[in-house]
């Protein structure tokens, strides 16, 4: 059973942000954001029970529409009076785990060179054309399938190319993705391509939740019943989306609405045109939606919370947010003024106009259906403002308390990071066969061909030169007489590509007492939010491990959410003793545990600290470090350890860590690509 789209409960952005992409697909498809169980897949899949059927070629694999059949199709060509045929919209769901091949298609090489015949079986492309393809959990979809997918919904066209055999047809879809935030953010550059996105959230109210419930069991206990409650709500909708697409293209964007429109996007900074071309599209669709043939005030403003928050960002850490002064303010700086001079007592307050005049008062849509607002500013990105307490150090708090090696710092509250900057690459040596990404060296599925094996199974990547090489010294003893080459299939090479890999970053960082002023931990923590900022941009999974006091916590697990560990780490307190092995020792077990259950993704350690180990009296800090650091050395880390030691007199105690980890060891200074480069140059 499909859940009917009319009986999801209350999430009226999803379900407004999904209608404006089946009135018009045009606008370029919705990335719905929000946690866990909150009726994201649910609502996807039901939205196609609701679109209208599509007329198609009779026999084409590829849905050519009989009207206006693709020259290009690979099924064609088609008689622009063939028989057609009805079929419902379809939901194509792409899996995460998805090749390339199955995304575009595939073509039988084996077949094309050896029998001369182009075999082509399509994929999940041409399935999705004039339907919907449904990408749950986008965020952990490989980059270079990203790529595809989004050339493709940009182009309208998927291309399969092959050694010099080309396939293309028509790939027009409504792409729907969804994510969950926690578990990591797409790059800014790949959100952009999303035409809306829209926040979810399980309601609060205790009303709503328990008619979520009551919904679920009446769905699960009589499944038929259901779908026959809401079955006339369902029509309804289906007929206003029908009623709609008909209205669309006599929908007029009027100069005024225009002038919103860019006016609104200049006012939030966007980066390029393409948030005015959604933003107006959007409201075209609000428009023939509502209804109407004209778009107003109120259309503009639905599109832009739609279309704009999530192309305002920054930097990556920044949640996607709209502020609603600035969107009130923008549009009534653009609104047309009235004939006649106006009347000074009659403007609206800023920010927003009365209910007479058309300002927003509750947050809703024209057609009633409610709009969340932008979300309020974070304060915590300003800063920490507190002002720095003060606390009696070590033996001076209790005279009678046993003394110490060093007397541990007092606790001092969280300090923000410093600005970050672009940090240069750290690499796990070697050659590895992980997961596609953007750090180490990898065998991989794109790249640079760097040699050629016999296929164990179908041949996917061909290296035409060393088939051929194979195969020459055959062609007297099969009976060559002619120009062409005769190939079997033992000849067949496949190409090996070294590309890039993803990596396991686990960060051990230093909270002691030792790491110095509160200046210094702030640039300590903005050198490892660099960090993270690059791990984030090279799909790296990432966790952090903490040391101070009497012991080590494992802050973050291992986990793709890179927001996570910039949060863990802005809030992290400092002070006290430096157990040094505590820290290492947990990493170590942290990173068997990963080998087990991710054991093609390498790990890369990076340890932030000045190399100080200090506790109670008696027992050799350092040396315990030392063994601690030769069982990672000893499981093949690969380490990174970053020299965080200041003041006059430096006693070199990180480079003596690294030494033992057998890694690189780098001041904090030297983190930036900058500095990288100038070595490289020199």
């Amino acid at each position: 059973m499909v859940y009917p789209f009319s009986a999801v409960v209350g999430m009226d952005d999803m379900r407004l942000a999904l209608l404006l992409n089946a009135v018009s697909p045009a606008v370029g498809g919705v990335l719905v954001r929000g946690e866990k169980g909150t009726a994201k897949s649910t609502a996807v899949r039901a939205l196609a029970a609701v679109l209208p059927p599509v007329a198609v070629v009779a026999g084409c694999r590829f849905g050519c529409d009989p009207a206006a059949p693709d020259p290009a199709c690979p099924d064609g060509p088609h008689p622009a009076d063939g028989p057609g045929a009805q079929r419902p919209a379809r939901l194509v769901e792409l899996p995460v785990g998805a090749s390339e091949d199955r995304l575009v298609g595939s073509l039988d090489i084996e077949r094309a060179l050896t029998e001369g015949v182009k075999s082509f079986e399509p994929g999940l492309l041409a399935g999705a054309h004039r339907g919907v393809l449904y990408v749950d959990e986008v965020n952990l979809l490989h980059d270079h399938l990203v790529d595809l997918l989004l050339d493709a919904a940009a182009l309208g066209r998927a291309y399969v190319e092959r050694e010099g055999v080309s396939v293309q047809h028509a790939a027009r879809f409504l792409l729907v993705g969804t994510m969950n935030p926690e578990e990591g953010e797409l790059r800014p550059q790949l959100l952009d391509r999303f035409g809306l996105t829209v926040e979810v959230a399980a309601p609060r109210e205790p009303g709503l939740r328990a008619e979520v419930v009551r919904r679920r069991f009446a769905a699960d206990a009589d499944p038929t019943g259901f779908e026959a409650r809401w079955a006339d709500e369902e029509r309804e909708l289906a007929d206003r989306i029908a009623a709609a697409r008909e209205l669309l293209p006599r929908v007029e964007l009027g100069d005024a609405a225009l002038d919103q429109v860019t006016a609104v996007c200049a006012a939030f900074g966007v980066d390029g045109l393409r948030a005015d071309i959604v933003t107006a599209r959007a409201a075209i669709a609000h428009a023939a939606w509502c209804g109407r043939d004209q778009v107003i005030e109120d259309d503009v403003r639905v599109a832009a919370r739609l279309a704009l928050p999530h192309r305002r960002r920054r930097n990556p850490f920044d949640a996607p947010g709209l502020d609603e002064d600035t969107l009130e303010q923008a549009l009534d700086d653009a609104r047309p003024e009235p004939d006649g001079d106006p009347d000074p007592d009659d403007t609206p307050p800023e920010g927003g106009g009365s209910p007479e005049d058309g300002g927003p008062q509750d947050g809703s849509h024209q057609d009633g259906s409610p709009q969340d607002g932008g979300r309020p500013q974070d304060d915590a990105s300003s800063g920490d403002t507190r002002e720095p307490t003060t606390a009696p150090r070590g033996d001076a708090a209790d005279p009678d308390a046993p003394r110490t090696e060093a007397a541990p710092a007092p606790e001092q509250p969280a300090v923000a990071p410093d600005q970050a900057f672009r940090a240069r690459r750290l690499e796990v040596p070697g050659t590895g066969a992980g997961v596609a990404g953007r750090r180490s060296k990898a065998r991989s599925e794109r790249g640079r061909v760097v040699g050629s094996t016999r296929p164990a199974g179908a041949v996917t990547r061909l290296h035409l030169v060393d088939t051929v090489v194979a195969a020459a010294p055959h062609q007297r003893e099969r009976g060559r007489t002619g120009p062409g080459l005769r190939l079997e299939r033992g000849d067949l090479r496949q190409a090996e590509l070294e590309g890039r890999e993803g990596n396991l970053v686990l960060f051990v960082l230093d909270a002691s007492g030792s790491m110095g002023s509160r200046t210094r931990v702030a640039a300590v923590k903005g050198a490892v939010l660099s960090l993270l900022t690059d791990a984030y941009q090279r799909r790296d999974k990432v966790g952090l491990v903490t040391f101070r006091g009497e012991g080590a916590e494992l802050a973050l697990p291992p986990t793709w959410s890179v927001e996570a560990a910039a949060a863990r780490l802005t809030d992290l307190p400092t002070g006290g003793r430096s157990p040094i092995a505590a820290g290492l020792l947990r990493a170590h077990e942290t990173l068997r545990v990963e080998r087990v259950r991710d054991p093609r993704r390498r790990p890369l350690l990076v340890v932030v600290t000045d190399g100080r180990a200090t506790g109670a009296r008696g027992t050799d800090h350092l040396a315990q470090a030392h063994r601690a650091a030769g069982l990672l050395q000893a499981a093949g880390t690969a380490s990174v350890v970053v020299d965080c030691e200041s003041g006059f007199v430096q006693l070199g105690l990180a480079q003596v860590l690294g030494a033992h980890l057998g890694g690189q060891v780098l001041r904090m200074e030297e983190l930036g690509a900058l500095v990288q480069d100038m070595k490289d140059a020199a």
